[in-house]
């Protein structure tokens, strides 16, 4: 069993609760107040988790910063009552800052026994790894 400590224990509520209000807040049609209390508990939650020094390294990175705009940015349209397009924005801008890890994470999901049945349809690995290098070519 993994130990965190409790800073760790409390970045982890934190962003559970973020993931919580953010997924409610799109169930009832883009609210725009539980989509901004979502995105500011999951942001604040993240730094209890990875240290605040290791938390700015990852989204300052010189590969990384057009996905940490796109992010950020989002956040920011969700917060000034444009929630449709800033969850868009959000959206793509996590997909930039994480596209490199989509082969890994098909690999974990793929290892599932009811998640591999998905992943062992013919074309869907090779649909995530084409994103992946598409992504790493821009």
């Amino acid at each position: 069993m993994i130990s965190l400590t409790d800073t760790q224990r409390i970045g982890v509520g934190l962003m559970g609760f973020g993931v919580f209000f953010l997924l409610f807040g799109i169930l009832l049609y883009f609210d725009r107040v539980l989509l901004g209390f979502g995105n500011i508990l999951f942001i604040s939650g993240l730094p209890f988790i990875t240290g605040l020094q290791n938390t700015f390294r990852f989204f300052y990175q010189r590969q990384k910063l057009k996905g940490s705009i796109f992010f950020l940015g989002g956040i920011l349209l969700v917060l000034f009552r444009w929630p449709g397009i800033g969850m868009l924005c959000e959206s793509y801008g996590l997909y930039l800052l994480f596209k490199s890890t989509l082969p890994l994470v098909s690999e974990f999901f793929s290892s599932i026994p009811a998640l591999g049945l998905i992943f062992a349809v013919p074309g869907f690995s090779t649909i995530l790894k084409r994103f992946s290098e598409r992504g790493s070519e821009v």
